[in-house]
């Protein structure tokens, strides 16, 4: 893949790195860009095309390093600027792009623009930055409005002056005003300052919040207050006024005027967590170009409900003149070899309340249900993006102690909700070190890992998956090494049937064909030769696929 390929990112593998639970280089517990450096040779090998950092700037951790205090800096506890650009440099070396974490909705709330707010006073430019207003109350003791925060309770904050400023985050997280010319103009030099330090493509966290209508009086929501993607049932689209209005693409188009100024162009993917129909907006050739295709992710390992996605899918991309997008696990979501092996039904939020123990999960079986839902998303027309861990079939963990965890989803809900941090675990690089506070090869030194990490992730880890015949580790390789041979620039796929309920079977250009095996009974495979299976196959000769299992063929 040419490294002036324009359209480089169109149906690469993207691997996401959570760089504080990636690898601790300096021994603190907390992963850091010089660990991150060391470890490249992984990915290489792995054979991903791109590493995408979720945030590694200037934070207190309030959510996870997207509270962010300096959005053209990086937390010292990570490193600096030079260990940024020697990770670019080792990154290119080796064949991969680099993506960054940028997050526009909001900023700390010790970023120096919030704090000068806090100091000028109401009604002074400091305070129009960000998106405060007077309560409402004979004293001004309400909130402005009853809109909540995603992450649970009131999206308002008041400070000692009486004013009160919206987040739609943590309160650590004030919102940040797009109206504002300002802002506008310091995300642009942003978007350079990352771009100039060789930075290939963004992503761009809450991408659908930024424009907000904020016209007196505030709009009340009632039933649709609640934060989150949710809010949006009900609603006409482009009309609600903190998530995906019509106004939002103004930004984008700015934006794309700048990527496009660099050679080859820098990409961008958007979180956007709306319907697939309003998604595709903000992947039109004259915004970011990508979005994130949530609605595969969200899908049951059911074959009529994933054929439906996949084709709406790779349509609404098809109609923007963008590519499909697929992903299985990120930081926000239970990770996948768990998720699918719960049953139908089952409240995340009081499975993880639970311990992971309510219900009980077959870890086999989400284990052999994860591969073959991996192959069949690294099959797909597209930008395939893979979470750091899941190379290693990592599963969630579930029964992390609650003095251990970090998520301000837990205190903000009144530990209603665990959160987020089951799958944050640092990674296992090293059979050894339980114990001894080097995190099975994550530390080098005495620092215990950031979050503990489970007895089993010892069988799991790297050294325990490198080379051995079967192992989750080299299914991934091969399938990206097998992907990249067969791959063409026609993004298309024909849906084939016959192999009856439960089974997904579609044809690839260049002859090359995959089925999945849903159901809960064996099917026969059609004639080709088997290039690659998520688990054995049955029968004479391989000719039988198992239930929970997918393979692709040679025709």
């Amino acid at each position: 893949m040419s490294s002036r390929d324009p359209h480089w990112w169109r149906q690469a593998v993207v691997y996401q790195v959570y760089p504080r639970s990636f690898a601790d280089a300096d021994g603190d517990g907390l992963g850091d860009l010089r660990g991150l450096t060391r470890r490249l040779a992984h990915l290489a090998t792995l054979g991903v095309d791109a590493v995408w950092l979720s945030p590694f700037y200037p934070s207190e951790l309030a959510d996870g390093g997207y509270d962010v205090a300096d959005h053209r800096d990086v937390d010292p506890r990570l490193g600096t600027l030079e260990d940024f650009e020697v990770m670019v440099a080792e990154a290119h070396r080796l064949g991969l792009k680099v993506l960054v974490d940028l997050v526009p909705n909001h900023t700390s709330h010790r970023h120096p623009w919030f704090q000068e707010a806090l100091r000028a006073g109401p009604g002074s430019p400091a305070r129009d930055r960000y998106v405060f207003r007077d309560g409402r109350g004979a004293r001004g003791e309400l909130p402005p409005s009853d809109w909540h925060s995603v992450f649970g309770g009131s999206a308002w904050k008041r400070v000692p002056d009486g004013q009160w400023y919206l987040h739609l985050f943590a309160p650590e997280q004030p919102d940040l005003n797009w109206d504002n010319e300002e802002v506008r103009a310091d995300f642009r030099t942003t978007l350079r300052f990352w771009a100039d330090r060789g930075v290939d493509g963004f992503r761009v966290d809450v991408a659908h919040a930024l424009a907000k209508d904020l016209t007196e009086p505030l709009r009340d929501l009632g039933d649709l207050a609640a934060g989150g993607d949710e809010a949006l049932e009900g609603m006409t689209p482009g009309e609600h006024p903190l998530y995906d209005r019509d106004e939002v693409h103004e930004i984008y188009r700015d934006w794309r005027k700048i990527l496009d100024s660099y050679s080859p162009p820098r990409m961008a993917v958007a979180e956007a967590w709306v319907p697939g129909e309003r998604r595709v907006l903000y992947a039109r050739p004259d915004e970011l170009g990508q979005a994130f295709n949530f609605e595969y992710l969200r899908a049951p390992w059911e074959a009529r409900t994933l054929r439906e996605v996949i084709t709406a899918s790779l349509e609404q991309a098809r109609a923007a003149g963008a590519s499909a997008t697929w992903v299985l696990s990120n930081h926000d979501v239970i990770r996948h070899a768990t998720r699918l092996a719960l049953p139908p039904g089952t409240d995340p939020d009081a499975w993880l309340l639970s311990g992971g123990r309510e219900p009980e999960v077959d870890a086999a079986l989400g284990l052999r249900r994860a591969r073959a839902a991996t192959l069949l998303m690294l099959a797909l027309p597209g930008c395939a993006y893979l979470y750091q861990g899941e190379e290693l079939g990592l599963p969630e963990v579930a029964d992390l102690p609650a003095e251990a965890l970090r998520d301000p989803i837990w205190e903000q809900t009144g530990h209603a909700r665990k959160g987020r941090d089951g799958c944050r675990v640092p990674l296992p690089w090293t059979r050894g070190g339980a114990g001894s506070g080097l995190g099975f090869g994550f530390g080098s030194a005495d620092g215990a890992p950031w979050l503990p990490q489970p007895e089993g992730f010892s069988e799991l880890s790297v050294e325990a998956q490198d080379g051995a015949d079967g192992s989750t580790l080299d299914l991934y390789r091969a399938a990206l090494r097998i992907r990249r041979g067969l791959l063409s620039a026609d993004e298309s796929l024909t849906w084939l049937d016959g192999e009856g309920p439960g089974v997904l079977h579609f044809a690839r250009p260049g002859g090359w064909q995959v089925v999945a095996n849903t159901g809960t009974a064996p099917v026969p495979l059609p004639a080709g030769r088997t290039l690659l299976a998520s688990a054995p196959l049955g029968g004479d000769g391989g000719a039988v696929l198992p239930p929970d299992t997918t393979v692709w063929l040679k025709a």
